[in-house]
């Protein structure tokens, strides 16, 4: 009974003794995960403090200042705002020149046959004075007037459809832009070239000359002297 007794009470202890051994095992893997999550906590902060501290080397080794680098920057940007706004207004000036010159192209698409019906007129006009020329026991009054009618319904529809406009020259100061001198004659009593007669009636077309006016001028007695 006592051998049963002792060999029941070793049995603990030989249990003990194979707990005893695994223990350290367990133990040291234990050990080596805390030390590892250890390491990687203290690699978390550690390491962007590291890497923010290698930046920092980095930049100072470069020699990169941080307020310069900032303005540089906005210089940068400053320019390309500069850039578009140029840009923008070039492409608002040519969006505007196009349109300008479409709506010249066509105003002015009709110019020569407005000057072609120019000339009719002209023929209108010289038989209008050459009726009035001839007397009223010859007719002449009467047709004078009809041409007259008919010139002046044309041209009245050239004025109002296309745009063209009659200027006249005669007692005007002499532009050499409108008009066309087939001569001079002297005269004192002009202070400045004058417009004697209107050989050719001057037409412009929405405000620019189309044909000028071929006329006489009046030079001051001291010009034409010279």
């Amino acid at each position: 009974m006592k051998k049963n007794t002792d060999e029941h009470v070793k049995d603990p202890s030989g249990a003990n003794e194979n707990d005893t051994m695994k223990k350290p095992e367990g133990a040291d893997a234990g050990e080596q995960t805390q030390q590892a999550a250890e390491a990687a906590v203290g690699e978390v902060p550690g390491g962007t403090t590291e890497s923010g501290t290698d930046e920092a080397e980095k930049s100072a080794a470069a020699g990169v200042d941080p307020d310069s680098r900032l303005k540089e920057l906005e210089k940068k940007n400053a320019d390309l705002q500069d850039q578009y706004l140029r840009k923008a207004a070039d492409f608002d000036n040519y969006r505007k020149r196009m349109i300008r010159e479409k709506q010249e192209a066509i105003d002015y698409a009709n110019t020569g046959l407005l000057l072609d019906l120019v000339q009719v007129l002209d023929d209108f006009d010289r038989a209008i004075n050459a009726g009035g020329s001839t007397g009223e026991q010859d007719g002449g009054t009467a047709f004078s007037d009809g041409v007259s009618m008919i010139r002046k319904q044309l041209g009245s529809l050239l004025e109002t459809k296309y745009g063209l406009e009659y200027y006249p020259s005669k007692d005007t100061g002499f532009d050499p832009n409108i008009h066309e001198a087939i001569g001079t004659v002297p005269d004192p009593s002009v202070k400045e070239p004058t417009v004697a007669e209107e050989y050719l009636k001057g037409y412009k077309l929405k405000g620019r000359v189309i044909r000028a006016a071929k006329v006489m001028v009046k030079m001051p007695q001291e010009s034409a002297a010279e």
